[in-house]
């Protein structure tokens, strides 16, 4: 196992190329192309301000305005959601490339994950530039653990990624239980609602539970919130659960390896 993985370094170039022309293909025949990467944010922030300002007025102190926090938290959950239903559909789509010899499988997992960083990356100056409009820059301090949350989660995400997209060529049905599955984590996640609230106090053992809890709460401190970042400790243990996870994820796809060309 830990020599295929190492093996990874050298298909680092493929990795690049198909990750360039997974977002190329993504906006191939728009007019707008990659400017949806910044149109989409700011659709969104305009929809979830209308709503939550007009239509149901949310006045949950210290989240003001209502519509930037959420975002703080849906855009590396739309990273995280968007990277898991591509990857367990990527070997299958790509089965004609799979079943040549030299081709390494665990590539187009993995790049569907970077694609979706990319457009991760691509949305974040929107998010800050509103941030300081409304007078709520990032603390420069606690940004340190920005570059730290990215990490984890793309080490979290790809560890996942791997074990769906490996289950996924033998289980089709895995494509439509994640699908629900993921609805019900976003749920169970303090995205839309803040972590500080009162009412969570009763249930905060078992959101600490769930690893993507910790991401969203470190994106919204570092991003939304003034002062130091307090939940760096878990983070921390999430980065090394994280590690665990996609070395159990790489394990389970270089075992399930030799099968994949015969089911696609």
């Amino acid at each position: 196992m830990f020599s295929n993985l190492y093996q990874l370094l050298r298909y680092r170039g493929l990795v690049q190329s198909l990750v360039a022309r997974e977002l190329k293909a993504r906006y191939r025949g728009s007019v707008l192309g990659f400017l949806w990467s910044f149109i989409n944010p700011l659709l969104l922030l305009g929809i979830y301000s209308f709503i939550f300002t007009t239509i149901m007025p949310n006045r949950v102190e210290g989240v003001q305005p209502y519509a930037l926090f959420m975002l703080c938290g849906i855009l590396p959950w739309t990273w995280f959601a968007a990277s898991l239903t591509e990857a367990s559909g990527s070997l299958i789509a790509g089965g004609n490339l799979i079943k040549k010899v030299l081709f390494p499988a665990e590539v187009l997992p993995i790049v569907s994950v970077l694609a979706n960083m990319v457009h991760f990356a691509l949305a974040l100056p929107i998010v800050v530039i509103f941030l300081v409009l409304y007078q709520h820059p990032p603390d420069l301090a606690g940004l340190i653990w920005f570059p730290v949350a990215v990490i984890v989660q793309l080490i979290f995400t790809t560890g996942l990624a791997l074990v769906l997209a490996a289950m996924t060529v033998h289980f089709r049905d895995i494509r439509d239980i994640l699908a629900n599955l993921l609805m019900l984590w976003f749920f169970a996640t303090p995205i839309i609602y803040p972590w500080s609230q009162k009412e969570m106090e009763a249930y905060r053992r078992l959101f600490n539970l769930n690893p993507f809890t910790h991401l969203a709460v470190t994106y919204q401190e570092v991003l939304f919130f003034p002062g130091p970042v307090g939940h760096w400790r878990w983070l921390l243990a999430l980065g090394v659960a994280s590690v665990l996870v996609f070395l159990a994820g790489y394990w389970l796809f270089d075992r399930l390896r030799d099968s994949f060309a015969e089911v696609v």
